[in-house]
């Protein structure tokens, strides 16, 4: 089984497939990227939340085809002949470009260069259709591309996630704060990463170990 965290961790360097936890959450749309031979059209949508994966994904699919990946935002200034050379090429964040007249055709001229004959990912917080996207042409290829969709985190991620930012900062703590943390917390992974630096600080600042009084204390709860 792939077990990796699908964010990225502050204490490590690079998105490794073997740290990779894979939940229901996560599991359909990391398939359907692993099926790269197989995109209709040579291309995919990775829609996700924010801090949900998408850049971890993007960049093990990126390890493997040799693909380049860029975020959107680069995209009107970028050599795009060169880019599509390469044969594969993921673009993050699609969504900021919307209204950007230049950026907005850069990914249109993109799209035609690379596909169908090679591959194009493109992540995105919703599907293109909420975008808001000024260029017909390019609204219509990008909606008629597959969607792969990581849904919000569960519990079984946000569990391994804050066990494993935890023993990131070498700090141990019970099962049942893990628990608690889960039910209670934003159900994000951004969250999570905020969470335990919050907690971490809190706890060295008052020189006692993290325990759910405390944790309780971070959150404002009584119970």
């Amino acid at each position: 089984m792939i077990r990796q965290l699908a964010f990225d961790l502050p204490t490590r360097q690079g998105y490794r497939r073997e740290d990779f936890f894979v939940s229901p959450a996560n599991a359909v749309a990391l398939a359907a990227v692993d099926d790269w031979r197989n995109w209709p059209g040579g291309k995919l949508m990775l829609v996700g939340p924010p801090g949900s994966g998408k850049t971890h994904i993007a960049r093990l699919w990126a390890a493997e085809t040799g693909a380049t990946c860029l975020p959107a935002s680069d995209l009107a200034t970028a050599d795009l002949p060169a880019l599509a050379a390469a044969g594969a090429v993921a673009v993050e964040d699609a969504q900021t470009i919307a209204g950007q007249p230049a950026a907005e055709a850069a990914l249109f001229h993109l799209h035609n260069l690379v596909t169908p004959g090679g591959r194009l990912l493109v992540t995105a917080a919703s599907p293109p259709r909420d975008w808001g996207l000024t260029l017909p042409d390019l609204a219509s290829r990008l909606q008629a591309a597959p969607v792969a969709r990581i849904e919000p985190p569960d519990d079984a991620l946000l569990s391994a996630v804050l066990i494993k930012l935890f023993a990131d900062r070498q700090v141990t703590v019970p099962p049942t704060l893990i628990a608690y943390l889960v039910q209670r917390m934003e159900r994000s992974i951004d969250a999570a990463r905020d969470l335990v630096a919050r907690l971490d600080a809190l706890a060295l600042a008052a020189g006692r170990p993290i325990t759910r009084q405390l944790a309780a204390d971070l959150l404002g709860r009584a119970d």
